[in-house]
């Protein structure tokens, strides 16, 4: 097992990864959307959260040598499930056919008030 980090993604907020290569996979932490260079949350509503959650992602990826097309699977937790279309539509515009299988699940709270993370596995 092989962590990866980048500093153009948010630092770990615990004690895990940004990301962890296991043989050919890639698994990446959830992401809220934390402007890497501040670690302050972006304002703007879910739309730009999720936008920032989106780069810090690619942001991974890349520095496994990834992009979202090697991505296989993501989770997607918000708060508020009537955002499910706003973010659905955002997240569209970073992956490509074939789509990653997916599950969407709503959560009572997510950490520093983020309405939005996401996870994902990738593979080599």
């Amino acid at each position: 097992m092989s962590p990866i980090a980048t500093p153009d993604a948010p630092r770990a907020i615990g004690p895990y990864s940004q990301a962890v290569r296991a043989g050919d996979l890639v698994f990446l932490s959830g992401q809220i959307g934390l402007d890497p260079a501040t670690g302050n949350l972006v304002a703007g509503g879910v739309e730009a959260e999720t936008e920032q959650v989106l780069r810090n992602l690619a942001a991974g990826l890349a520095a496994a040598g990834l992009t979202f097309a090697n991505v296989v699977r993501t989770t997607i937790y918000l708060t508020d499930l009537g955002n499910f279309a706003r973010v659905n539509e955002i997240y569209g515009r970073f992956v490509t056919e074939p789509y990653p299988a997916r599950a969407t699940v709503g959560v009572a709270a997510l950490p520093r008030g983020a309405a939005v993370e996401i996870d994902a596995v990738a593979v080599l």
